[in-house]
């Protein structure tokens, strides 16, 4: 059975406790064409974000966060199969509850970065082609060093 728009979301008792914070980012649009749109988006968003994982400019973490946020206003059941996936699911919870980035997602972004831009800059022939995407780089390494980082064990000791 499906939920009634815009009703409260409960937390899955089957998840772990630290997990069961109430993520309230579901919000179904009332307007079918309004939901068709942010599915479209969501599903080109979902896209480009795994595409991102094996392309080095694009970024994968803004997309698959677009992508939640999309499907949060268009449908339940991939908002869900997003929150639920191993891997982006603690991305995006930590984003909605704490607006805050993993530090090992970091680092790990901070290592492909290094990687596809660096490998880039030295297969590229022009030199402003290097120019590029070195600034490239950087302006996307001050932003994700920029997105705070979370202590876990700090702040969920209660207190």
């Amino acid at each position: 059975m499906q939920r009634p728009i815009n009703e409260a979301i409960q937390p899955d008792p089957q998840l772990p406790a630290k997990d069961r914070q109430d993520v309230s980012l579901l919000r179904l649009h009332d307007s079918r064409l309004a939901r068709w749109l942010y599915f479209s988006a969501g599903l080109t968003a979902l896209i480009l974000g795994i595409m991102g994982v094996v392309l080095p400019v694009l970024p994968t973490t803004p997309f698959i966060l677009l992508a939640a946020a999309c499907f949060a206003r268009s449908s339940e059941h991939f908002h869900d199969k997003l929150l639920a996936n191993r891997i982006v699911g603690p991305i995006i919870r930590e984003w909605c509850l704490y607006r805050s980035i993993p530090r090992r997602a970091k680092r790990w972004a901070y290592v492909l970065m290094a990687l596809s831009f660096g490998s880039s800059i030295l297969i590229v022939p022009a030199i402003w082609h290097k120019v590029m995407l070195a600034a490239t780089g950087i302006i996307l390494a001050t932003f994700i060093w920029r997105i705070p980082v979370r202590d876990p064990a700090i702040s969920d000791k209660p207190g």
